[in-house]
C-alpha cells in the first residue's frame, strides 16, 4: 500500500515539474498570437530625423491589420530565427572563442591566482567583478556582448565551488545594474535625452547616487547567497558546478604563454569596446572579431589546427540551446509586428497617464515602459518609440523631462532581469546553464528591491523638479 502511495506522489511531482524555457516561450508566443485576434491594429505616423525614425505624438490611427493564419504562427518561429541570426551566431562564436581560451589554461591560471589571493576573502573577488561589470553596463560598453563575458563568471564560480546562478549574477546581473541607470550610456540615456531636448548626460550626479545604492545592495544580495553555498553547497538552488580534479586544483601553472594569451585577449577586448562605441560596430563585426580572437588565442597556445577547429566547434555546440532561445523570443515580436498591434499597445499604455498627478504619472511612465520592454527589448529602439510620446506628455502633466528620461531608462533596464522575451537574458542563462525558472526564483526578490529604489528615485525626482543639471 505504501509503495502505491509513493508511486502516486512521484507521479504528482513529475506533473508539477516547471516547464522548460522553450515551453514558456512557446506559450508566450501562443498568447501573442491569440492577442492578434483581440487587440485592434493601429499605427503612429513616423518621421526620419537625422536618419533616425521617430514616432510623431498624437498621430495614432486605427487601421485594418493583417489577419494571421495557422501557418503564420509557425512561420513566425522561422522568421524570428532568421531575424535573430546575428545574435545567434554571436552567441555560438562566443562559445567557441571562450572554449579555446579556457582549453589553453590561461583563464584558469589567472582565476586560480585570484582565488588564492582572496582565499578567505571571496567577498572582495565577487564585489570587484560585479563592480567592473556594473560600470561597463553604465557606460554602454557592452550590451548584447555581455553574453560573451558570462563565461568568465562561470570560470570564477567553478574555482570558488559556487553555482551557475552566481556566475550569471556577477556578470549579466551586475551589468544590468549599470545599464538600468545608464548614467553614461550613449545608446539609451544619450538617445533619450537627445529626443527630449536635454543636454547629453545631464542629471549625472543623481544617477550616480542611484547607481551606487543599487550596486551596493546587489553585491550584498549576491554575497549573501554565495556565502550560504560556500558554507553548505546543498543550499544552492541549482546545484554547484561539478568539481573535477583539474578545476579543484589551485596549483595550475600560470606560464608566460598563458600571460601572453591573456594580454592578447585583453588588448583585443579593449579594441572591441572601442570599436563598439567609436566605430559603431554592429553585432556582425563583434562576431567576426570573436573569430579573430579565437584563432589568435589558439595559435599562441600552440594548438594543432585540427584541435583548434574541434575546440571551437565544441564550444559553439555547448551554446546551441541558448542561441536558439533568442530566435524563439524574437518570434513573439514578429507575431505582434505582422498583426500591427504594437503601436496599439503603446497607445493604450500612454493614455491613462494623462489624468494622473505628477508623482503617479512618473511611476506610470515607468510601469508603461516596463511593459513595453516585454515587446521591444532594444534600448535605443524603445527610446525611439517611447520618448517622442513621453516628452510632450511630461510637459502636460508637470513632470520634468529628466524624470521622463529616467522613467524610460528604468523601464527599459530593470525588467531585462526577468522577462523571457529578452534574448540577452535567455542567452546569458544558457551560457551559465541556469534554468529560467530557477533564475526567476532567485532574482525576483532582488528585482523587487530594484523596483522600490526606482520608484523612490522617481518620486524624489518629481519633488525636487529634477532638471538638466
Amino acid at each position: 500500500m505504501e509503495d502505491k502511495q509513493d508511486i502516486s506522489r512521484q507521479k504528482r511531482k513529475s506533473r508539477l515539474v516547471m516547464p522548460d524555457t522553450y515551453v514558456i516561450l512557446f506559450l508566450v508566443l501562443l498568447v501573442a498570437y491569440i492577442a492578434t485576434y483581440i487587440i485592434p491594429s493601429g499605427s503612429f505616423e513616423r518621421e526620419n530625423v537625422d536618419g533616425v525614425e521617430k514616432v510623431i505624438p498624437d498621430t495614432y490611427q486605427s487601421m485594418d491589420g493583417n489577419s494571421l493564419g495557422f501557418l503564420d504562427f509557425f512561420n513566425a518561429i522561422q522568421t524570428g530565427m532568421v531575424e535573430s541570426a546575428d545574435i545567434i551566431f554571436l552567441i555560438l562564436f562566443t562559445g567557441g572563442m571562450f572554449e579555446i581560451i579556457e582549453r589553453s589554461g590561461a583563464l584558469k591560471g589567472l582565476i586560480n591566482q585570484a582565488v588564492r589571493l582572496t582565499r578567505g576573502n571571496e567577498f572582495w573577488l565577487i564585489a570587484s567583478v560585479s563592480t567592473i561589470f556594473a560600470l561597463i553596463g553604465a557606460v554602454g560598453a557592452v550590451a548584447n556582448a555581455v553574453i560573451a563575458f558570462v563565461m568568465v563568471g562561470v570560470i570564477i564560480a567553478r574555482a570558488l565551488k559556487l553555482d551557475p546562478i552566481v556566475a550569471a549574477a556577477i556578470t549579466f546581473g551586475s551589468n544590468f545594474v549599470g545599464f538600468s541607470v545608464g548614467f553614461l550610456n550613449p545608446y539609451t540615456v544619450g538617445i533619450a535625452q537627445d529626443i527630449a531636448g536635454l543636454p547629453i548626460f545631464s542629471g549625472l550626479l543623481f544617477r550616480i547616487i542611484i547607481f551606487i545604492l543599487m550596486l551596493s545592495l546587489t553585491i550584498a544580495y549576491i554575497w549573501r547567497y554565495a556565502k550560504k553555498i560556500i558554507e553548505n553547497p546543498e543550499l544552492s538552488i541549482v546545484g554547484t558546478y561539478e568539481a573535477t580534479n583539474e578545476m579543484d586544483s589551485l596549483n595550475a601553472p600560470f606560464t608566460k604563454r598563458h600571460q601572453l594569451i591573456l594580454i592578447f585577449v585583453a588588448l583585443c577586448l579593449s579594441f572591441f569596446v572601442y570599436g563598439s562605441i567609436q566605430l559603431e560596430w554592429t553585432i556582425n563585426h563583434m562576431s567576426a572579431f570573436f573569430i579573430f580572437i579565437a584563432l589568435g588565442s589558439g595559435i599562441i597556445a600552440g594548438m594543432h589546427y585540427n584541435t583548434l577547429a574541434e575546440t571551437f566547434l565544441h564550444g559553439a555546440k555547448n551554446l546551441i540551446y541558448g542561441a536558439l532561445v533568442v530566435g524563439l523570443a524574437r518570434s513573439v515580436i514578429v507575431i505582434l509586428e505582422e498583426a500591427m498591434i504594437i503601436d496599439t499597445i503603446v497607445y493604450a499604455l500612454s493614455v491613462p497617464l494623462e489624468n494622473l498627478i505628477p508623482v503617479f504619472s512618473a511611476i506610470g511612465m515607468f510601469i508603461s515602459n516596463s511593459l513595453l520592454n516585454f515587446l521591444v527589448n532594444s534600448g535605443s529602439g524603445q527610446a525611439m518609440i517611447a520618448m517622442p510620446l513621453l516628452t510632450p506628455l511630461a510637459d502636460m502633466i508637470g513632470v520634468t523631462r529628466q524624470v521622463a528620461v529616467q522613467s524610460y531608462q528604468f523601464g527599459d533596464g530593470l525588467t531585462n532581469l526577468i522577462f523571457p522575451t529578452s534574448g540577452i537574458l535567455m542567452a546569458s542563462l544558457a551560457v551559465a546553464k541556469v534554468p529560467y525558472t530557477k533564475w526567476l526564483k532567485w532574482v525576483f526578490p532582488l528585482f523587487l528591491v530594484w523596483l522600490v529604489i526606482a520608484i523612490i528615485a522617481l518620486i524624489i525626482g518629481v519633488l525636487i523638479q529634477w532638471g538638466p543639471m
